[in-house]
């Protein structure tokens, strides 16, 4: 432990503190059995605005630096699959002018990011009906999916216009269309079919959710995958969520005993 000695400015003892904070769960953290796949529900913004009398978009862009903190941590302790919860299908009904300010913030950090991303071998997705979002936004994306498309890093999916049951009612309708036109057999249907029909379609189920700001609550998010996925809940606002809090819910998750039905992994 680094001596805090009160002759230290404010900066460096809050240095020097994080470290320490960090140091504590990377020496813990089990490499071997660190989850493949995290997804995260990023709440709080609005409410860390709030508290400094700010607008609700400045909260969005302090929240981008934790995406960032997030993005840089997941594959230097083995994260393989990172989802976060950008913007739901529900999201739409807030106001105009803050949902327009959302999609400008959304391509402007990643063009901002894009270089980086590519250069540590992040793989972009996107999960969602991006067919509804803004032209500009659907190019900057698409842009950006192309441009990864080779990355083995990380795959990072970013749930953007995005809803659970939205996702099971795309994946049937798909299903139904290929059983009327003869091309599967309804009684062949089980979980691995279905599965494929998903946005996050060959893709492992997450390991462990993480949510932000004490809201115990799922909000239409990976439904299906999520079946027997550990929870973290914490009370930290999205944009106050550092690398730190990162590496202590990964760490929590390996002191759990995982039971699927019962059964208790190994």
């Amino acid at each position: 432990m680094p001596d805090l000695s009160p002759g230290l400015s404010k900066s460096l003892r809050t240095f020097f503190q994080k470290r320490s904070r960090e140091d504590f769960f990377i020496d813990r953290i089990d490499k071997s059995k660190v989850p493949v796949h995290v997804a995260i529900i990023m709440d709080g913004n609005g409410r860390w605005a709030n508290k400094r009398g700010l607008p609700r978009i400045a909260g969005h862009r302090a929240g981008a630096q934790a995406i960032r903190e997030v993005v840089r941590s997941a594959p230097e302790i083995g994260v393989k699959y990172l989802t976060l919860y950008t913007f739901s299908v529900e999201n739409w009904r807030r106001p105009a002018q803050e949902v327009a300010g959302l999609m400008q913030l959304f391509e402007e950090r990643l063009k901002q990011e894009i270089d980086e991303l590519d250069t540590n071998g992040v793989r972009l997705n996107v999960i969602g009906r991006m067919a509804e979002l803004p032209v500009s936004t659907q190019r900057t994306f698409g842009e950006a999916i192309e441009r990864t498309a080779g990355n083995k890093k990380l795959f990072l999916n970013v749930a953007l216009n995005y809803g659970g049951r939205t996702e099971i009612l795309d994946a049937v309708r798909s299903l139904a269309e290929k059983a009327a036109g003869g091309e599967i057999d309804p009684a062949a249907i089980d979980f691995n079919m279905f599965s494929s029909f998903l946005y996050t379609a060959g893709q492992p189920d997450p390991e462990l959710l993480i949510r932000t700001s004490s809201e115990y609550r799922i909000s239409n998010f990976l439904l299906w995958q999520i079946a027997y996925t550990e929870l973290w809940v914490t009370r930290i606002l999205w944009p106050d969520f550092s690398r730190k809090d990162f590496l202590e819910a990964i760490y929590d998750f390996q002191q759990r005993k995982r039971r699927f039905g019962g059964l208790e992994a190994d």
